[in-house]
């Protein structure tokens, strides 16, 4: 999921929302500010009904980006790199670009963030719980209860042994160790997953025809999420599988025809394009370290006219939109930073230097290789 403005940077993870972020925030203002809470707390006044849902939803938020920020605070602790974090409409992820060296590291990366959910819940319950003993009550007493429950709710649904949700990772780290075989867990928690995202998806139908309102529709698109999510993971631990132990210099195309950024687009397609096979060029500096990556599909998106008028640099991914990878580095480790920006492509890069670049048909090849 990716973000469509960035928030910040925090404890060193940057961290960006995507824009369905604000369709659930609505939803959750809007049923506290109008319904919840008025009828729970009758003649409070409608402006206090709808600072304490803001309030309410901002706090929710803040408390889910807690729980991602713990996971990827962990993980940069055990040396996995982390790309970010993005809030989005079912809540948030963690970007984690490399995999758990162990099971414990595995356990504690996904077992962190219901930890915090956990933790803030009891804390807000305990708030809630002070301000009733010392006479405060009314709409404030409702705002930290509501975030007690959200936050208990929130951990016991992410304890669900069901990839992707956090009790899946931790299924996966415990079949990991007890059978050693991580993508044989991976596979088992996967398919878990998409069991859980069935039963979910066929409540939601239930609900849907025999119940009042469309809360049912809210929950077939929370299963329809978990089922995609889920066997999205099965096939990437079946594809880490089958390349499990390759390098990239075994399968990277070496010594590719690099560009300079000062060139006109129209400069790269007749001298560059025209004359060689590749489809993505590597822009280098002088010294031949990348700056970026340009690819036909991002030509393609100019007329003849901006060719001839635009430098390949203005076009180019940027560095930290590529995945600038090692020689030796798994294949199975720069799987997850492969970009749409560079169309799945990797720039290998030693002592600073371009020396080759990694294709989605290199992978497809190495695949069909496997595959006899």
């Amino acid at each position: 999921m990716n973000e469509t403005f960035r928030l910040g940077r925090i404890a060193g993870v940057d961290v960006g929302v995507n824009w369905t972020v604000l369709f659930i925030f609505g939803l959750i203002l809007f049923g506290l500010s109008t319904v919840q809470f008025p009828l729970l707390f009758p003649g409070a006044g409608t402006v206090t009904y709808w600072v304490a849902g803001l309030v309410a939803a901002l706090a929710f938020f803040a408390s889910l980006l807690a729980h991602e920020l713990a996971h990827a605070v962990v993980a940069l602790r055990y040396g996995i790199r982390v790309d970010g974090i993005v809030l989005w409409l079912f809540g948030g992820v963690a970007r984690l670009r490399d995999e758990a060296p162990n099971p414990t590291a595995d356990l504690r990366i996904a077992g962190v963030g219901p930890l915090v959910s956990v933790v803030l819940g009891l804390l807000f319950s305990g708030a809630a719980a002070l301000a009733a003993l010392v006479g405060v009550g009314g709409i404030t007493l409702g705002v930290l209860g509501w975030l007690g429950l959200i936050n208990l709710v929130l951990a016991a649904f992410n304890l669900i042994p069901a990839a992707p949700l956090d009790g899946g990772r931790i299924l996966r780290s415990v079949l990991w160790r007890t059978r050693g075989d991580r993508t044989e867990a991976a596979i088992i928690a996967s398919k878990a997953g998409r069991v859980f995202g069935f039963v979910v998806i066929g409540i939601g139908l239930a609900q849907l025809i025999f119940g009042p309102g469309f809360g049912g529709l809210w929950l077939v698109l929370i299963g329809w999420f978990i089922t995609s999510a889920a066997g999205a993971e099965e096939q990437q631990a079946r594809l880490q599988s089958s390349l499990g132990g390759l390098r990239v210099e075994q399968l990277m195309t070496p010594d590719p025809v690099t560009v300079t950024g000062d060139m006109t687009v129209a400069s790269l397609l007749s001298d560059y394009v025209l004359a060689n096979r590749f489809s993505a060029f590597p822009v280098v500096d002088e010294a031949g370290g990348p700056t970026g990556l340009v690819t036909l599909t991002r030509i393609k998106q100019l007329d003849d006219e901006q060719r001839r008028a635009t430098l390949v640099r203005d076009i180019a991914c940027d560095p930290d939109e590529i995945a600038l990878v090692g020689p030796r580095e798994s294949v199975t480790a720069i799987l997850p930073r492969l970009g749409a920006c560079a169309d799945g492509r990797a720039v290998v890069v030693e002592d600073g230097r371009v020396i080759g670049i990694v294709s989605p048909t290199d992978i497809t090849r190495m695949l069909r290789i496997a595959d006899l």
